[in-house]
Formats: C-alpha cells, sequence, structure tokens
C-alpha cells in the first residue's frame, strides 16, 4: 500500500460557492472577527515560526513607497477560507481568512517600512520556512502565494490588453473591456522516484542547486499529455532512463510558480543514466544504505520533509531518513 503526502487533509473550508456571492468579500471585510495574511513578492509575513494574522484594525491604510511617497495601501484582497474545527491553532475554528497582496513597491526585502507590522515580523519564503509550518500555516501559504502570484501576472487581459478587475472574493479577474472571465491556474507536473531492477533509486542532481544536492526527477505536464506520458518523457529526456511501469503515489500542491505535483514510483530495467547537461547536473545511483550513509555525512542532501519528493524518497527508503545530528 502506498503511502500518502504528509498533508492530505483539508483544514480550510474555502467556501467556495459562498464566496462568487456579489458582496461575499465587503461582508467579511466589514466584520472584526476575520484576520489577515499579509503576501509581498512571493513571501509570507511571518511572526517566529508561524504565519503572522493580523487583526484588520492594526493595518494602517496608508503606506509610504520607496520614492518616499505616502500612497493608499491598497493591494488585492483574496477570500481564502474558514480554519477548520479540531486544527488545535491559534486561530479559532471557522475564523476567515483573507490574503493581502501588497502592490510590489510597498517595501523592499525586508518588513521595516510599515508601522503596522508586528515588531519581529519578517517575510519568509515558503521553502525556507514549510518544514516548520503547522499544517493550516502550510495550506494557507501554498494557497495564498499561489493565487497571489497570479493576480500579479494577470493585471490585463489575455485576449485584448485591457485591465482586469478582481470579483468573486478575488477568485476571477474580469477584462473592464470585453467582460471575459478569468481564473486562476493550476500547472500540472509529474514528480517520479527512479527505481531499478536492483531496488536502487536514481537521483539528479539539478544545475539550480548546491552540487550535493540530490532529489527526484520533475516536469511539466504538456498540453495533450497525460500525467503518466509526462513523467516517462520528463524521465527520458533528463537522466536518459526508460520506465516500463510507473505506480502513482499522491499529489501536492506545490507554490512554484502554482503547480499541482503528480507523484509517481517509476521503475526502471536501465543501469545506466546520462543527465542532459540542461536542466540536470549529475545523476547518481543510491542503495538504502548508501543513501543514509551520505545524508548523515553531509555528501547528499535531500528534499525537506514537507516536500512530496522527501515523501517519495522515503517510501522508497522504507521509513524516515535521518538528517545530521538526528538520532534514530
Amino acid at each position: 500500500m502506498l503511502t500518502s503526502n504528509p498533508s492530505p487533509e483539508t483544514v480550510l473550508d474555502r467556501q467556495c460557492e459562498q464566496r462568487t456571492e456579489p458582496g461575499y468579500l465587503a461582508a467579511v471585510l466589514g466584520t472584526a472577527e476575520y484576520r489577515v495574511v499579509v503576501f509581498h513578492r512571493g513571501r509570507a509575513l511571518m511572526v517566529g515560526a508561524a504565519l503572522a494574522y493580523l487583526d484588520p484594525a492594526c493595518l494602517d491604510p496608508v503606506y509610504r513607497d520607496l520614492a518616499g511617497d505616502v500612497l493608499p495601501l491598497g493591494g488585492t484582497h483574496v477570500y481564502l477560507g474558514k480554519v477548520g474545527p479540531g486544527q488545535q491553532h491559534s486561530l479559532a475554528a471557522a475564523t476567515d481568512i483573507v490574503l493581502l497582496s501588497l502592490p510590489l513597491d510597498a517595501l523592499d526585502e525586508s518588513a521595516e517600512e510599515l508601522s503596522w507590522i508586528p515588531s519581529g515580523a519578517v517575510f519568509a519564503g515558503y521553502r525556507d520556512v514549510a518544514q516548520d509550518l503547522h499544517a493550516v500555516d502550510a495550506q494557507v501559504f501554498v494557497e495564498a502565494q499561489a493565487v497571489a502570484q497570479w493576480h500579479a501576472s494577470h493585471v490585463r487581459c489575455p485576449r485584448c490588453g485591457s485591465p482586469t478587475e478582481a470579483q468573486s472574493s478575488g477568485w476571477m479577474r474580469r477584462c473592464t473591456a470585453d467582460g471575459s472571465q478569468h481564473f486562476p491556474r493550476t500547472d500540472p507536473a509529474a514528480i517520479v522516484a527512479i527505481v531499478g531492477a536492483d531496488d536502487r533509486i536514481l537521483l539528479a542532481n539539478n544545475f539550480a542547486w548546491n552540487e550535493n544536492r540530490y532529489s527526484t526527477v520533475a516536469g511539466f505536464v504538456e498540453a495533450g499529455e497525460s500525467a503518466e506520458q509526462a513523467a516517462v518523457r520528463e524521465i527520458a529526456e533528463e537522466v536518459g532512463v526508460h520506465l516500463h511501469s510507473l505506480a502513482y503515489f499522491s499529489s501536492q500542491a506545490w507554490p512554484f510558480p502554482r503547480s499541482l505535483m503528480f507523484g509517481f514510483i517509476g521503475y526502471t530495467d536501465d543501469t545506466e543514466a546520462t543527465p542532459d547537461r540542461t536542466e540536470v547536473r549529475a545523476v547518481r545511483w543510491f542503495d538504502r544504505e548508501e543513501l543514509q550513509t551520505a545524508v548523515l555525512g553531509g555528501h547528499a542532501v535531500i528534499s525537506h520533509r514537507a516536500s512530496i519528493a522527501r515523501s517519495l524518497i522515503e517510501h522508497w527508503y522504507g521509513g524516515p531518513i535521518l538528517e545530521p545530528g538526528e538520532q534514530a
């Protein structure tokens, strides 16, 4: 029986039917009970290891941009959902959560320019904090980042180039000229743990990473292609290995930029692998003992535990892989 990824449960009720009703977001914003998560350039406002959930009464309606001019705070508001019951989270069940995606020029890399930001709060990317996030925070972060990036890239209509405006509580943009409606995209991708006939796993090192980092192989699904076809094609293209069979593992939403990762265990009889030298710098076969020894010795760094890549690797391994400093 294949295991599932680390966060399969739904911890937020997105109110998908209700949020399309006219005035729904305005009604939520008119209350004092909702809480705000703040994003800027793909990073979330954090307090320690948790998302900062701000009281709307604390938000200053103006900000000073990088040129020193005082402007309305503005930004984009999106309704994200209600906290589900039984989550043991700092927010009570049924609390409404709203995203505020700040204007690009609202601040630079720090969080110090805005007086209403809590002391000690910082903006952080998902990869930097994912492993320590509560399940509610993780799902809020992924949802918020994906929809914030979609809004930032769809300020104009792809059909006619006219400005678009947010509607349906932030889940649709309508062209102000032709009235066409545009909705957030999700880009499917296949990610594969490659297992050889001798039961070793093949991991790859990407040019975008440090030379000792190894992980599974992934790629986007192309138009007219199934996730399984994409998995076979990507493996052949990037590491030169033919997969003779696949077993579906699970899926995971991934906010880079707005992906849905379909995870597979892929099986091959090939013993030789060749990196494409375009995306993949190097490949390496590991047996279980070799991988654990390499990770503990710092000779190989694998994906963090919040990722489906780590889940795939640990499924093959048969349990948790210890990190340096950890003990069984």
